[in-house]
Formats: C-alpha cells, sequence, structure tokens
C-alpha cells in the first residue's frame, strides 16, 4: 500500500503550530520544529514491511494549504496518517472533511492524545476512518495495514474505526511492544534534515532526537497529556541507543543529541549509558542532552552525565509552591529544585527549567514566588535557560476531570487550549497571568547573569547560541501577549 505519514499546514495568525511530538501546544513566533520520533519510527516499520512511504510535514515544510493538497493528489496513498493534539483538533476535523471530498478513496488515520481521550467525538465530526489510541502507533499502524492487506486477521486492541454507520473499538490500547525490537529510525526517509537547526534544545547544529523510553518512568503529572498515551513506562536497554548513537554519527554531521524520553532514565541504566558513551567513545564527538526530574540524581550522577559529555539538562520545575506539586502529583519537592539545580551546574552541565502559571488554586504570591525562585537561580548561575507556559488541562488528564469536577473550566471550544489565554478559573486576572508569563522569561535580565554570560563566550558557537536565544525570548514575549491589546490594536 502507498502510505503517506502527514503534517497538514495549519497557517495561522498566531505563528507556527508546535505540534509534532510535544506534550505541550503553542503557537510560536519563532520557529521551532521538534523531530517527531514515534511517527519517524511509524514510517521506518511501515516502509520496512513492504509499503511505499512518503513523509511530508507541510509544517516544516512551510507549504501552503495547496502545495500540500498538490503533494497529496501526486502521491495518491491509499492511507494517510496524522498526529493531531486539542487545540489543532478542529481544524483537522476540517481538512479531514476536505481531504475526503478531494481525494474520496484515501483512507485516513489519526493519533494522538486528544484522540486517544475522547475518540468518539472526533469520528462523530469527521469522516476519519481510523484512530489509533495509545502511544504506540507505530507498532498500531503497521499491524492495521497488515489487517488491510490480509496478512494478520484481525486488527490490534486500541483501534477505532467505522463499520458501515456504527462505531466499533478493539478494545483498549496495550502497551506490551518491546522497544528493543523497534528498528533505527530511517532518517533520510523521514526527513532529519526538516529538524535539525530550528530547536531550542541544541546549541550545536546540525542537531538531532533519539527517545530511550516511552515515556516517562514517574508517568504521574496530572497535567501532562502524555500520561493519556503512556500508562506503562518501558525503556530500550541502553546499549540499543548506544549503538544508535554510533550510528548516526558514522552517517550523519551530527553535532548534538537531545533525548526526548519524558524523562532520562536514571539508576543502573543511566550509569551503564554513560560509561558505554565514554567507552566508545562518543564523548568526543557528540553533545549530548535530556529531560530530567528535580530531586531525583544526586552529585555522581551529575558527574557521570557531565564526563559523557552531556550539556543540556531540561528539567520540570512547574511551580516554587510545594502544595502545587503535591496537587499535581509531581515527584520531587520544592526543596529539592535548587540543589539539583546547583549540582547540575556543578558538574558543568547548562540545567534548562520549565515552570507553569495558572493553577486554579494557586495564588498571586504563590505564582509570584515561582518568577522569584527563577530569578534568584539565575542571578546565582545555577540555570542557564528556562520555559514559561500556561497551564493547559488536556482531556484526557488527571487534571482535566478535576477541573470538570469542580466547574474551572472556562471553555471546551477546543481552539482556544492554545496558551495564548487561560481557559480555567483562577484567583488572578488573566491580563495578569499574561503578564506573570512574560516575567517568567525576563527574569533572567539580572545584571550578574547578562555579565557571567558575555564573559563565558568561547567560540562562535557560543555567540550564534546566545543570539539564538535571545530571538526565542522575544518570541516567546510576542506568544504571551494580551489578546485584547492585539484586538486593540488590529482595530486602530
Amino acid at each position: 500500500m502507498k502510505v503517506m505519514i502527514a503534517y497538514p499546514p495549519l497557517p495561522s495568525e498566531k505563528g507556527i503550530p508546535l505540534l509534532s511530538q510535544n506534550r505541550q501546544f503553542q503557537w510560536f513566533n519563532k520557529p521551532t520544529y521538534v523531530y517527531p520520533m514515534v511517527p519517524a519510527w511509524a514510517a521506518t516499520l511501515v516502509a520496512q514491511d513492504g509499503h511505499d512511504v512518503v513523509w511530508a510535514d507541510g509544517i516544516a515544510e512551510n507549504w501552503s494549504p495547496a502545495r500540500f493538497h498538490e503533494a497529496v493528489g501526486t502521491f495518491n496513498p491509499d492511507l494517510l496518517f496524522l498526529e493531531t493534539k486539542t487545540p489543532v483538533i478542529k481544524r483537522h476535523w476540517s481538512i479531514i472533511r476536505d481531504l475526503k471530498a478531494r481525494f474520496p478513496t484515501v483512507r485516513i488515520a489519526l493519533c494522538g492524545d486528544h484522540v486517544t481521550a475522547l475518540p468518539e467525538e472526533t469520528l462523530a465530526q469527521c469522516p476519519v476512518d481510523f484512530i489509533l489510541t495509545g502511544g504506540d502507533y507505530d507498532f498500531l499502524l503497521r499491524d492495521l495495514l497488515r489487517t488491510l492487506t490480509g496478512r494478520q486477521p484481525d486488527l490490534p486492541p486500541g483501534i477505532w474505526f467505522r463499520d458501515g454507520s456504527a462505531i466499533r473499538s478493539t478494545g483498549l490500547f496495550q502497551l506490551d511492544h518491546d522497544l528493543d525490537t523497534l528498528p533505527e529510525i530511517d532518517r533520510i526517509l523521514t526527513r532529519w534534515d526538516l529538524y535539525n537547526v530550528e530547536n531550542g534544545n541544541f546549541k550545536f547544529t546540525p542537531g538531532t532526537y533519539t527517545m530511550a523510553s516511552r515515556d516517562c518512568w514517574w508517568g504521574k503529572c496530572a497535567f501532562c497529556s502524555w500520561t493519556t498515551l503512556y500508562n506503562n513506562c518501558r525503556s530500550q536497554q541502553p546499549e540499543k541507543l548506544l549503538d544508535e548513537i554510533g550510528h548516526l554519527l558514522d552517517r550523519f554531521p551530527i553535532r548534538e543529541i537531545f533525548d526526548d524520553s519524558g524523562c532520562f532514565p536514571a539508576g543502573k541504566w543511566l550509569r551503564r549509558f554513560c560509561e558505554g558513551v565514554r567507552e566508545r567513545g562518543y564523548d568526543q564527538r557528540v553533545v549530548l542532552g535530556c529531560n530530567m526530574i528535580p530531586g531525583v540524581l544526586d552529585q555522581e550522577h551529575y558527574d557521570l552525565m557531565a564526563a559523557a559529555n552531556f550539556r543540556f539538562v531540561l528539567f520540570g520545575l512547574e511551580s516554587a509552591a510545594e502544595t502545587t506539586l503535591e496537587r499535581i502529583n509531581k515527584c520531587g519537592k520544592a526543596r529539592d529544585i535548587e540543589n539539583s539545580m546547583a549540582m547540575a551546574k556543578k558538574a558543568g552541565l547548562e540545567p534548562h527549567v520549565t515552570c507553569m502559571v495558572g493553577y486554579p488554586w494557586e495564588s498571586r504570591a504563590e505564582a509570584q514566588a515561582t518568577i522569584d525562585l527563577t530569578r534568584r537561580m539565575f542571578s546565582k548561575g545555577s540555570i542557564d535557560t528556562l520555559q514559561a507556559t500556561m497551564v493547559i488541562p488536556y482531556p484526557g488528564t488527571p487534571l482535566f476531570k478535576e477541573c470538570q469536577k469542580n466547574g474551572w473550566l472556562k471553555t471546551e471550544d477546543w481552539d482556544r487550549y492554545d496558551m495564548r489565554e487561560p481557559i480555567m478559573k483562577t484567583p488572578i486576572p488573566d491580563d495578569e497571568l499574561l503578564s506573570l508569563t512574560r516575567s517568567i522569561y525576563t527574569s533572567f535580565l539580572t545584571p550578574r547573569f547578562i555579565f557571567r554570560k558575555l564573559f563565558a563566550i568561547r567560540s562562535w558557537a557560543d555567540v550564534r547560541f546566545l543570539w539564538r536565544a535571545g530571538l526565542r525570548v522575544l518570541g516567546h514575549l510576542l506568544d504571551f501577549r494580551n489578546p485584547a491589546t492585539l484586538s486593540k490594536k488590529g482595530a486602530s
């Protein structure tokens, strides 16, 4: 069969949609493209199974809708496979209706956390043929095609589909696939070059992604949309990831690799991996990065990571309020945050923190405490960069269910779940929340931090990185402008 793995373009005055493989959706003024690992594995698995596969990321390619339609018409796929998310689901319904009108013989399949939580909603709203629920939709797509071509009798668990006028399901998705059986991703087929520069996680380019685990060994954070996809964390063996890194370095001019597991495996797994990096000499060839949770590692483990040439470590700080961390079921304690950053920095790493505002129960003082914490850590030099977001309760998450129970939701218009405005009722007015978010981005503007960065410049790579980082901060400040202010400007 002919299969197209696609991201249709989503033109908007809001900017570039940060859709592919993202736990939190935003529209960005400054383009950022994340290499979608699971769809890339899907393309590779399907191609290895003998199907004709095309990768068509109209967002990263900056295609117009007309150009995307041309690509679909030229290839004429038997199956079109899309990843979706809550803030763009209504756009995808419209796109699917249009595609079905233009190409009536093309079957369409959707995956993602929104349709995993609400599969029947999408089947009712558009003529999609299949919904693949859960996070192992690379395996599900392969098995769906095997059933469609008569190579296996039954559809696997986790697929919703139409049977005449009826909607049917094969039951609850299962996460029992062995990640060590996955092939190495075909990076040429899946156009890794589209994602190797415009990404804030990379200081050295070209860069690329790996994904050792699905998804996070903690996996309990109440706000995280990927808890909908993964209720059973699994990891590859560290040697498999090491082999993949070696093959990437031999085939491509890669200078930095970021592993996008929800949290990089810790404990003995981490030790085996770091020691393997040094034994194979990869620490002399590439810079590494990953996600981590505060309060998990000690100084010895951070030192191991630094010796293996890790640079960028992304920590989910979320809030400085202990009551909030407990309420969202975040691993670690508020008191762990500063100590973890200090240890990582002492090892020579470059910590990055993510934090959020807009919790329904947080006061202005508690939200301000998060800003004060980031400013204090910047001033001390214990963090290098940060990301600020507004809390969005995605369908299927414990936070969304709590919002429904307590009447906290302002709307269930999914278009508005795009982080451009608060959609939960909070003690803080909307314009103040947007101002707080901007304050988090400007918290690094302390004289000590700026002088420290200027005096730390050692190469043109440092200069380029600081320039790109500055542009991204300006872009994020635009991302969180007050919508009311923008409307007034547009009317003047």
